[in-house]
């Protein structure tokens, strides 16, 4: 019976290809603020299939936050729990204070996928500039699994290479695969094949990436390891898919 069960979900995979690739979400209703759009944000925190626009239940994060002129603020005394059957996910309202790069991150509650027979971790961040002062979108932020930009993270139009430098457990990670994503709103992006998304790069001998934003919207990009300690479920250990992911808006030409 095991066998027949290890067959089929070899066949299905074959036939249909790879899962789709799972991404922690942390995106603003804002990329950047001006004075006109007053000092309030709201952000989004879900774990998904972007592409898809497929939601999963999300457990509540271990650590949620913000980095700005180089000290770390908790928020998750902010976070609003929203529950809709098997799907779970998370927001918050923030105010701006002053101006300058506001680095938000969280950092997941381990997601068990049993399908892959692993625990999935991905810490993700999303930089949002306040009023025209960059301060700090190019400095990491200390998590164990980051993206560190090397291009400017925001003010992106469409057809601009992201840059980014991997880091995880502070070191650069060569060679590491990166998956990147779109937040396929409405499903208006169309791709000839399911093999188109995620799109996939590895990171060079210095840990560094780039990739062409060929769309404007928002695109995820997830670097992927294994965690040196396993997680244990049922008197079993797991091993662990950490990421490190990072949100960028691209905007369109007009």
């Amino acid at each position: 019976m095991k066998k027949t069960v290890v067959f089929t979900a070899i066949f299905i995979l074959l036939l249909f290809g790879k899962p789709f690739a799972h991404f922690q979400v942390i995106i603003p209703d804002k990329p950047v603020l001006n004075q006109s759009m007053g000092n309030t944000l709201g952000i989004k925190l879900a774990f998904m299939h972007p592409f898809e626009q497929e939601y999963m239940f999300m457990a509540k994060p271990e650590r949620v936050g913000v980095f700005i002129n180089g000290k770390k603020e908790g928020l998750d005394r902010y976070l609003i729990r929203h529950k809709n059957g098997k799907i779970q996910t998370w927001s918050l309202s923030y105010t701006v204070k002053r101006p300058g790069d506001y680095i938000f991150y969280v950092v997941p509650a381990p997601y068990f996928e049993p399908s892959e027979g692993r625990f999935i971790k991905h810490i993700a961040k999303v930089v949002v500039n306040a009023y025209g002062l960059e301060s700090g979108w190019s400095k990491p932020i200390g998590l164990e699994a980051e993206i560190v930009p090397l291009t400017r993270p925001y003010g992106l139009y469409e057809g601009e290479t992201f840059r980014g430098l991997v880091l995880f457990n502070g070191k650069p990670a060569p060679y590491a695969r990166v998956e990147i994503t779109y937040f396929n709103k409405n499903k208006e992006l169309k791709v000839p094949y399911s093999i188109f998304f995620p799109q996939v790069v590895l990171t060079d001998g210095s840990g560094v990436f780039s990739f062409t934003m060929p769309k404007a919207g928002w695109w995820g990009f997830a670097a992927l390891s294994m965690a040196k300690k396993k997680i244990y479920r049922d008197g079993k250990g797991y091993p662990v898919e950490l990421g490190a992911v990072i949100w960028v808006k691209a905007e369109e030409i007009k």
